[in-house]
């Protein structure tokens, strides 16, 4: 297969650094005191609306239990706010607080300027056969998430 051994030297490369190279970027300043894993929490809460612990467990693809653990730690360092649903206060409800919103913001910005790069030179075509080979790799992961 043509490429093959550029492409697994590429996509191993990349998946060994990305984690890395992406805490290295986001972590920084004002936002050290929390972590990448921290950043993808904020990440999924999302700005807006309040959102219920079980949904955010549910998108972030781990349990109610581990997430509240991750949420204690940023209600004390003030990202998150928490509070019980007036409609059901069984329902526990997670949003962002000023300092959130800003890490939040940091993040989105990691992620704009990491697509800007990744499609720089590139023509409409080549980056719709980027996104169908990317979309093929994601199916392919998908596979063992079960």
């Amino acid at each position: 297969m043509e490429g093959y051994d550029t492409l697994h030297e590429v996509l191993v490369k990349l998946f060994n650094e990305i984690i890395e190279i992406e805490e290295k970027a986001i972590i920084t300043g004002e936002f050290r005191d929390i972590s990448n894993n921290d950043m993808h929490i904020i990440e999924a809460i999302g700005l807006g609306e309040a959102r219920s612990m079980s949904a955010v467990a549910k998108d972030l693809s781990v349990t109610v239990g581990t997430l509240t653990t991750a949420i204690n730690n940023l209600v004390k360092k003030d990202y998150v706010r928490r509070v019980r649903s007036e409609k059901d206060r069984r329902v526990v409800l997670i949003s962002l607080k000023e300092k959130g919103e800003k890490a939040f913001h940091h993040h989105k910005q990691f992620h704009e300027d990491m697509i800007r790069a990744t499609l720089e030179g590139l023509d409409q075509e080549q980056t719709q056969v980027l996104i169908r080979a990317l979309t093929n790799l994601s199916v392919f992961f998908r596979r063992y998430e079960k």
